[in-house]
């Protein structure tokens, strides 16, 4: 049998993922704000989530456990101590009787040592000796990574504004132990999802989570684990809408949304939308949101649970007067790919300098390169092509192009080696260096397909013929039973945006993503349940863009009511 000598043993033990890990979390303690993604919040939105989340003075707080998973500079902490202080100190609570009030875990070194010194501080004041005071921060303040740290569960209230932090701004161990934790931190979560999945367990029976984060999760594919989560076994209490609020300390992008969460089943979920932020507002939703039905005058909405497993949650206030009629149309229509229709997006390469450019510019074999249509092209529901090319590494079947059969091709790569094997895709089969990161099907080019920008404020789609490639920016729809123009008419007369402003995200500024999963959602009868009339007048007015025509027959086919008929106000 062999056996390790002390010397192998103590080498293996240096260079085990343990060590790695611990060298990683090490390095993230000294990390910048932007790379812990820290965000601070206004005060006053502060005492808005601990006020919904009921952590308040009315109630014997130090009988309950609060946990703050990214305390940060205390934005939340802070103020939640204080409430915590003025119960125990009007009821005559000694520090002793406190200790297990509180958690809270920042992982930033230095953030930490101050925070903890403004706790102490904190006690002090409210009549605590120095040494209690330093024995309660040393209780309840942990300086680690939440989502790795041990910590007990059945916490009453779990507040705070967990980190924005991309998944390529996490060291790769990490982000891999991460993965192996937390079912949540699926395609491309961020790390707020898995602190909201953790956070999640930690409650205790009928414990509330109050959030302030971004809203993509609760309707971007990557947050579909965690909606099924929360579906199984949780309820959405309250959302209010933040985006465009003063809701941080500085301005910044984040589209944010306040979630309380609680751990029990409830019937309802009430929500608001983009309050003004001030303490006497503020306030004053609480209590409407708090309160009964006719307390609402129409600042706050009483929906129905959030749907069972991972579907979307369709929350924003624009989409809730349409709901009902999507909902209607999902109830008895086909999707788009069991109509006969698929959806796709056009081709990443990696390297756009390399790949594309003026089509009779490109120096390759003709067999080598395919005309691109992108955004810039398309023009009144058509497109007016400028005369641009993609370069193609792929042969029909898939396989990439043999290099010796096409001289002036494997020229041209050469001259732009450096740069191509420098990508990731690169690295990652050194024999495919010259791939571009989306296969490249040459039959799409020759395929008639509608074209859709992925950004824009209202559906704009055109009809490509087939003799283009689409680029990456575009999304396109084949169908193999609705002839196109019809199909086209019927989605610009309003059924596109009805679909995608219910489940897309908003952008800054209002726009809708038009991308392949908002896309899928849209609702279309088959092509072979129209009558021959119907089939015949619609193809005639897609023809003649008789827009008024296209738009009653587009009622008649959905079966959309006059007063439903508001909803279809986006025909281009």
């Amino acid at each position: 049998m062999l056996r390790l000598t002390d010397h192998e043993l103590n080498l293996t033990e240096l260079f085990s993922p343990q060590v790695f890990l611990g060298a990683e979390l090490e390095r993230m303690k000294d990390a910048d704000d932007a790379e812990r993604g820290a965000i601070y919040t206004r005060a006053e939105v502060v005492e808005f989530i601990l006020d919904l989340s009921g952590y308040t003075t009315d109630k014997s707080l130090f009988e309950f456990r609060l946990l703050e998973p990214s305390f940060g500079s205390g934005d939340f902490l802070l103020p939640a101590l204080e409430r915590l202080f003025i119960v125990a100190k009007n009821a005559g609570k000694t520090a002793h009787e406190l200790l297990g009030a509180v958690r809270a875990v920042e992982l930033h070194r230095q953030v930490f040592a101050e925070t903890r010194e403004k706790v102490i501080a904190l006690a002090q004041r409210f009549g605590f000796a120095h040494v209690e005071a330093t024995i309660l921060a040393d209780a309840w303040l942990v300086n680690g990574d939440f989502l790795i740290e041990s910590i007990d569960c059945g916490f009453d209230f779990i507040v705070g504004n967990p980190p924005y932090i991309r998944q390529e701004m996490i060291p790769a161990l990490l982000l891999a132990e991460y993965r192996r934790r937390y079912a949540s931190l699926y395609d491309r979560a961020d790390l707020y999802v898995p602190f909201i999945e953790r956070s999640l367990t930690l409650l205790s029976h009928d414990g509330k989570l109050g959030f302030i984060c971004s809203d993509r999760w609760m309707k971007n594919k990557y947050g579909g684990p965690l909606r099924e989560m929360i579906a199984q076994g949780y309820s959405l209490r309250y959302y209010v809408d933040m985006v465009g609020t003063a809701a941080f300390q500085k301005e910044v992008i984040a589209y944010p949304a306040i979630t309380i969460i609680q751990r029990s089943q409830h019937g309802t979920m009430r929500l608001a939308h983009r309050p003004e932020v001030s303490t006497e507002k503020l306030a004053r939703l609480r209590r409407q949101i708090t309160g009964s039905p006719a307390q609402f005058n129409g600042t706050v909405i009483e929906m129905p649970r959030v749907p069972r497993g991972s579907a979307p949650w369709l929350l924003e206030a624009d989409a809730q007067p349409s709901l009902a009629l999507v909902r209607r149309l999902e109830s008895r229509l086909p999707t788009l790919a069991e109509a006969g229709c698929s959806v796709g997006i056009g081709v990443a390469t990696g390297a756009d300098k390399v790949f594309i450019g003026p089509f009779d510019g490109l120096d390759v074999e003709d067999e080598r390169k395919l005309p691109l249509v992108t955004t810039r092209d398309l023009c009144l529901g058509g497109v007016k092509w400028r005369g641009m090319g993609v370069v193609n590494p792929f042969e029909a079947d898939g396989t990439l192009a043999d290099l010796t059969r096409y001289p002036r091709f494997a020229a041209y790569l050469d001259k732009n080696a450096e740069l191509l094997k420098a990508r990731h895709c690169a690295q990652k089969n050194s024999q495919a260096w010259y791939r571009t990161i989306d296969r490249i099907t040459p039959m799409l080019a020759t395929t008639p397909k509608l074209l859709i920008p992925d950004i824009k404020g209202e559906a704009h789609i055109s009809l490509e013929n087939g003799q283009l490639y689409p680029h990456h920016n575009l999304y396109f729809i084949l169908s193999s039973e609705w002839p196109l123009p019809a199909l086209q008419a019927v989605l610009m007369a309003g059924i596109a945006y009805l679909f995608v402003r219910a489940y897309s995200t908003k952008m800054h500024g209002g726009a809708l993503r038009f991308q392949a999963q908002y896309l899928r959602r849209i609702r279309l009868p088959l092509w072979s349940s129209l009558s021959a009339s119907d089939q015949a007048q619609l193809s005639v007015a897609a023809t003649k863009e008789d827009h008024a025509t296209i738009l009653s027959m587009t009622c008649q086919i959905y079966g959309i009511t006059g007063d439903e008929q508001k909803h279809l106000t986006h025909l281009i």
